[in-house]
C-alpha cells in the first residue's frame, strides 16, 4: 500500500528533485516542474516515454503540453499528497529527459 512520505523520507527523496528544477505546488502537496524541449515532437515523444513507465507502475501525472514544453505537476490522489512513487516517476521523467 502506498503512504505519504514522512517527514523523514521527505527531504531525502525530495531535495535531489529541487536541485533538479522541481519546486513545490503552492497550496498543495505536489511537485511540479516544466520541460523544455526543441520542438513538439520531441516533447511529445517524451510524454509518450513517460507514459510507458507511469502506466507499469499505475502512477500518472498531471500534466500539460504546449508545442515544446511539458508541464508535470506530481503526487498521489491516493493518499492526497507525495508518496515514494512520486520521487520514482520524477527520477525516471528526469533520466528520460536526458538521454
Amino acid at each position: 500500500m502506498t503512504e505519504k512520505l514522512s517527514d523523514t523520507t521527505r527531504r531525502p527523496l525530495l531535495d535531489p528533485l529541487f536541485e533538479a528544477g522541481w519546486s513545490m505546488v503552492e497550496g498543495r502537496d505536489a511537485i511540479v516542474k516544466t520541460y523544455k524541449f526543441d520542438n513538439f515532437v520531441e516533447a511529445f515523444g517524451w510524454m509518450t516515454r513517460v507514459a510507458i513507465w507511469a502506466e507499469k507502475w499505475n502512477h500518472h501525472p498531471e500534466w500539460e503540453n504546449v508545442y515544446n514544453r511539458v508541464e508535470v505537476v506530481l503526487t498521489t490522489h491516493d493518499v492526497d499528497g507525495l508518496s515514494a512513487l512520486d520521487a520514482k516517476l520524477a527520477r525516471k521523467m528526469e533520466a528520460l529527459a536526458s538521454s
